[in-house]
């Protein structure tokens, strides 16, 4: 039954082909027309996903409670030393910040006022003495340095310090880190190649870390999900604003983005760049396998035609069911072109054979469809029920895909057995004098059906003999190893997951009170697979009655000193050459005949001032670039003391409804939590505590709570 209606239909189109090809050629026009106007793409990657499943009403809820957390961009500002680090960051956000057309919000985590003010609460209460007694041991120096930043004020400490090795109130060695950092960056100044400085790390005591030297800027960007790459605007202007800066040239900074938006318009623009070339490489394929199947213009063109008429009902047929393609029901194109040009070749290269039987053109196509219905029916129904299977998945970008894909099988399959007939008795292709086929591979088909239940049963040994194999297979579930892991935005989100501290796989609870969000944090905390847990709770100082009688009293000694009433005029250069002449001869003294790290730093240290000295006024200038930005930048060297004040969690009533993004405490160290309220990836604060706290206000739509767990 099924040969003879399909027999039937092809007979009648042959018969009555031009009001089937005017039929055909009215529908390619309306929905070319339609498709045209109503071509729409939903780069809202949220829409990908349907939100019926509980896990996504939970997920939703969350972004309503958290929304800083969602749809960001994280600029990773990155410099050789910290200071510089915090200019370029400093500088960068206050630039994109003037940008209100394309960026909605901007946080740092780890600065910001609270944690300027604050910042020393969240050290443990060793490091916070011994940093708090450096200080005021040092107050000569510091007092240097805040009435003079300059060259000579450095020089001039210099001197304070190798004239204390003189007196006997300190050790040569004692000097040997500060003497080794600054004959280390005038070695690079001498060599004419871009040197930085850093005081902190000086002040510190060793190497600046990874974290120390990067600065995080959690931008939320204005959207537009018309476009291909939603966040584009945004980003360009973010990189833009790098650029004019010059941060590379002059602080050597680097800037790199990742974060949701990145990561998804990255992805998006591939689909934009590769979509095109694809579609051309398919149908140039298509047109090579066309010619080697069916040596006929005439065949060839009536099987793209049809082709062509069943794409542009398919695109519009999908945008009518769908409203909008999205980044993955936009591949149907590819794919339509692909499978539903096999219909048409099956059906030509059958009606190839039956014409080289059968002279009259009519005849060969009636029996063509006779022959080939059922084989072309067959191949069409499995095709279109493997898309079809997509659709009752929860992940509408699949589902939709599914859809609009095994839609176009059908209008392929239809378009193979009426319009191209139709055109196929039109364009009237020359007799087949010759059969088909190739006469090299006779041999092959006579070996293999002489052999075929060997060769079936071969086949079936092999397959059982893999199948203990299947034991072994493993599916990898993370979609971020499906991109190319060198682009800028995979790569840093690659590197910062590497960091422990970012939590980047940690799983977010909303609760309704801070009290329930405690208790579930302590339930999970009991799990084998939960490595830490944080809740608001977890970011208050501990010890803060001692950590600020300590800052108090630093803050009282320090405040008059690295304060003063009056700063010394900016230097000329002959000063600055005097002040360099006079530290290496009180080097050289210093040194004299002994030995030792702290000596061979002095003698090192002595003979570059002494180069420096003679050197062009410009290399003195860089040297001044490398040496006093950071000196001005560096607490407690700048103009404010140490200072703080005692931090609570806010009651919720208090509160306002929607969530004030907070940043991390500075000076993080091996913390056992994350905060659940910084992007998820940023990095989390780490008090030498081991406990990370902070304080920030109640946050959520309904002065809720979060825990977080990793």
């Amino acid at each position: 039954m099924l040969r003879s209606t399909i027999a039937r239909i092809v007979n009648s189109c042959t018969r009555h082909r031009w009001p089937v090809i005017a039929v055909a050629v009215l529908v390619a026009v309306l929905s070319s027309v339609y498709a045209v106007r109503h071509f729409a793409i939903d780069t809202n990657i949220n829409h990908l996903l349907s939100s019926k499943p509980l896990w996504r009403q939970h997920e939703m809820a969350y972004e309503k409670a958290f929304p800083q957390r969602a749809e960001q961009i994280l600029v990773v500002v990155q410099a050789r030393t910290p200071e510089n680090a915090g200019q370029a960051s400093e500088a960068l956000a206050a630039r994109i910040a003037q940008r209100s057309d394309v960026i909605r919000s901007i946080r740092q985590p780890g600065g910001g006022e609270f944690f300027d003010k604050n910042g020393l609460l969240y050290t443990s209460s060793d490091e916070l003495a011994r940093t708090t007694k450096q200080l005021t041991s040092a107050q000569p120096l510091l007092g240097t340095l805040a009435a003079d930043p300059s060259l000579r004020g450095v020089m001039d400490g210099l001197s304070f310090g190798t004239m204390g090795v003189q007196g006997g109130q300190l050790k040569l060695d004692d000097l040997t880190r500060p003497l080794t950092m600054l004959g280390d960056t005038l070695d690079v100044v001498l060599a004419g190649h871009p040197a930085s400085f850093s005081w902190r790390v000086l002040v510190k005591g060793k190497p600046a870390d990874t974290k120390e030297v990067r600065r995080l800027i959690d931008v939320h960007p204005v959207l537009d999900f018309s476009a291909l790459e939603p966040g584009k605007a945004a980003t360009d202007a973010i990189r833009q604003a790098a650029a004019d800066l010059k941060l590379a040239s002059e602080l050597g900074a680097t800037v790199r983005l990742t974060g949701d938006i990145p990561l998804s318009d990255e992805e998006f623009a591939t689909i934009r760049e590769g979509t095109f070339t694809d579609i051309l490489i398919t149908v140039a394929a298509v047109l090579v396998i066309l010619f080697l199947a069916l040596r006929s213009w005439r065949i060839i063109l009536a099987v793209f035609l049809a082709l062509v008429v069943g794409f542009a009902a398919t695109a519009a047929l999908g945008l009518i069911t769908v409203g909008a393609l999205n980044p993955i029901s936009v591949a149907f194109a590819v794919l339509f072109i692909g499978l539903g040009v096999d219909f048409g070749i099956q059906f030509s290269v059958r009606y190839r054979d039956e014409r080289h039987q059968h002279d009259e053109l009519l005849a060969a196509l009636r029996t063509t469809g006779a022959n080939v219905g059922a084989q072309l029916t067959l191949a069409a129904a499995a095709v279109t029920a493997a898309f079809f299977s997509f659709t009752p998945t929860d992940y509408r970008g699949l589902s939709e895909l599914g859809i609009i894909a095994g839609s176009g099988m059908i209008i392929a399959f239809t378009t193979s057995i009426t319009l191209l007939p139709a055109l196929l008795s039109l364009l009237n292709p020359p007799p087949e004098p010759k059969p088909l086929g190739f006469a090299a591979l006779a041999p092959v088909d006579r070996f293999m059906e002489r052999h075929r239940i060997a060769i079936i049963v071969l086949t079936g040994l092999v397959a059982l003999g893999g199948l203990p194999l299947l034991y072994f297979l493993r599916f990898d579930f993370n979609p971020l190893n499906l991109r190319n892991p060198n682009v800028e935005s995979v790569a840093t989100f690659l590197e910062l997951k590497r960091d422990p501290d970012t939590g980047i796989n940690a799983i977010q609870i909303l609760a309704p009170s801070l009290s329930d969000a405690d208790a579930v944090a302590k339930r999970v905390a009991k799990l084998p697979e939960v490595s830490r847990t944080t809740t608001l709770s977890d970011f208050v100082p501990e010890q803060q009655d001692e950590k600020l009688a300590l800052i108090r009293k630093a803050s009282a000694e320090l405040g008059p000193t690295i304060n003063p009433q009056r700063t010394k005029p900016a230097p000329s250069d002959a000063e600055n050459v005097r002040a360099l002449n006079t530290a290496a001869d009180g080097l050289k003294q210093a040194a004299n005949e002994e030995k030792g790290p702290g000596a061979s730093a002095a003698r090192r240290l002595s003979l570059l001032l002494s180069q420096l000295a003679k050197a062009d006024a410009a290399v003195r200038g860089r040297t001044e670039a490398a040496l006093i930005p950071s000196l001005k930048t560096a607490a407690p060297a700048s103009k404010s003391r140490p200072r703080a004040t005692p931090t609570t969690t806010r009651p919720c009533a208090n509160s306002p409804p929607r969530c004030s993004p907070s940043s991390r405490p500075p000076r993080a160290r091996r913390s056992r939590f994350r905060n659940p309220d910084t992007p998820s990836f940023a990095p989390s604060s780490k008090p030498d505590s081991g406990r990370s706290r902070r304080s920030r206000s109640c946050c959520g739509s309904r002065c809720g709570g979060s825990a977080t767990c990793s």
